[in-house]
């Protein structure tokens, strides 16, 4: 289960690799990327085919990072995301947030038993400071209705 403690934990790494950038631009993981850059996060965007994606150098793997990162950000089907947490996991890196819709029993399993921390079912652009006034204002109606982690 995500916790506020986990979500406030991995939101507070400022060094994150992020997967499902398109080369289109036009996907969530390219939204998450230009607003978490906007907000001072270093990011280095992973995509098995792309030389650059908005403007940044583009990594073919987790294993292909020019330096360690504290977290990654998973944007991708479930399908895939249960490759990409077992990459994480072979690259040492310990904090995971699978976006709503990326994540799936088998992942979140494979991540908890490798002792993983590990964010699922929760939008990052709610939590990362400073949040737009839609954000804010998602994350004031989850309060509301309970759905905030605890």
């Amino acid at each position: 289960m995500t916790s506020k403690a986990l979500v406030a934990d991995f939101v507070a790494q400022k060094k994150l690799a992020i997967v499902g950038v398109s080369r289109g631009g036009r996907k969530f993981g390219n939204a998450a990327f230009r607003e978490l850059k906007a907000k001072g996060y270093n990011l280095f965007p992973v995509h098995p085919q792309a030389e650059s994606i908005e403007g940044e150098r583009c990594y073919p793997s987790l294993a292909a990072l020019p330096e360690p990162v504290d977290g990654v950000l998973i944007t991708v089907p479930p399908a895939e995301t249960e490759h990409v947490v077992r990459e994480a996991a072979a690259a040492g890196i310990k904090r995971v947030w699978m976006q709503q819709g990326a994540g799936s029993p088998q992942a979140i399993r494979f991540c908890e038993e490798s002792g993983m921390s590990v964010v699922h079912g929760e939008c990052i652009l709610m939590f990362a400071e400073p949040a737009a006034w839609f954000h804010r204002a998602h994350r004031w109606v989850w309060k509301v209705l309970g759905k905030l982690p605890q």
